[in-house]
């Protein structure tokens, strides 16, 4: 999906694994395999090698650029007069499903969560801001679910709105895999982290702006720094159908599992069954909303079929 020789990578420096690797300089190490294995996907073999050439080189590309980003809002601060306290810096991770930004933005925040200043590091994805079922259903979006209508905008607007402003206890909805849903009456409170990770589908993703000039802003606005986690579409595909059938083998055996009727499934069965919710709902979605958001992303990892970063892009200041 991405080449070195295309015209967009004019605006980009692109880094083998090895050239990355080298960045890393002398930041330490400071997570072990075994944590490692507890904040990785149960689908994904992300190693301790993955977060010395990959992460802990980003890890330190993100410290310049949040130290750097810090003083500019001070540079504001000092000139408005205020004292407002710290701006949250946010980090935004976007790609396809099962193409592991879950495990990126647990081990990112692992990573930052131990720097020497221990700034206050927080999480958050986007599947809280889905529209709860019963609403996608009466909107006919049940088979959209995961497209940009299918959020509730506005509230995920105001949240990141509350969280740049410095505000105290911001809450967001939760979201549970489990029930595919989002959970009635529960929430979670972010309270001014130092840093924030937002992971999602569409967090890159833009909208037709009004004439008039009054549109609401993008989610993408509040980003100081943005990922894409990028990788051919047939292996992405692979390891959707992949990660299916390894749910169908332990979450969807829970009878309060939204998916339990999948359990029973032969294994051609339920190959077929998620090569065709594959093909339906998540193949468009890639095509017509994500993978046009990746040229607007700060950097670009780039997987091959192990799920290996082999290849970094980052765009030229």
């Amino acid at each position: 999906m991405m080449d070195k020789a295309s015209p967009a990578s004019s605006t980009r420096r692109v880094f083998s694994r090895e050239e990355w690797s080298a960045l890393r300089a002398d930041t330490p190490m400071t997570l072990t395999a075994a944590d490692v294995a507890r904040l990785r996907s149960f689908n994904d073999p992300s190693s301790l090698d993955d977060v010395t050439e990959i992460y802990l080189p980003l890890s330190r590309l993100l410290s310049l650029y949040a130290a750097a980003t810090q003083g500019l809002y001070d540079a504001t601060r000092t000139f408005l007069g205020t004292h407002d306290g710290v701006t949250p810096f946010i980090i935004g991770i976007a790609g396809s499903v099962a193409v592991g930004k879950s495990t990126t933005a647990r081990i990112l925040r692992a990573l930052l969560q131990r720097w020497p200043n221990t700034p206050k590091v927080e999480l958050i994805t986007t599947d809280g801001f889905l529209l709860p079922n019963a609403v996608l259903r009466q909107e006919g979006l049940m088979e959209r679910k995961g497209f940009p209508e299918s959020y509730d905008l506005p509230t995920l607007l105001a949240f990141l709105s509350a969280i740049k402003a410095g505000e105290l206890q911001v809450r967001a909805p939760v979201y549970s895999h489990l029930v595919y849903d989002i959970v009635p009456g529960e929430t979670v409170t972010v309270d001014r982290p130092d840093i924030l990770i937002v992971e999602g589908l569409n967090v890159l993703q833009t909208s037709r702006l009004p004439r008039d000039g009054r549109g609401a802003p993008f989610v993408s606005d509040f980003f100081d720094f943005s990922i894409y986690l990028d990788a051919d579409e047939d292996v992405i595909h692979r390891w959707y159908i992949e990660r299916f059938l390894r749910l169908r083998e332990t979450a969807f055996r829970d009878p309060a599992s939204y998916f339990h009727r999948y359990a029973a499934l032969s294994e051609s069965e339920a190959t077929a069954t998620a090569d065709g919710l594959w093909s339906r709902i998540n193949l468009p979605n890639l095509r017509e909303n994500i993978l046009p958001t990746r040229p607007r992303a700060d950097l670009i990892l780039r997987k091959r079929g192990d799920h290996r970063v082999e290849q970094v892009a980052l765009r030229r200041v």
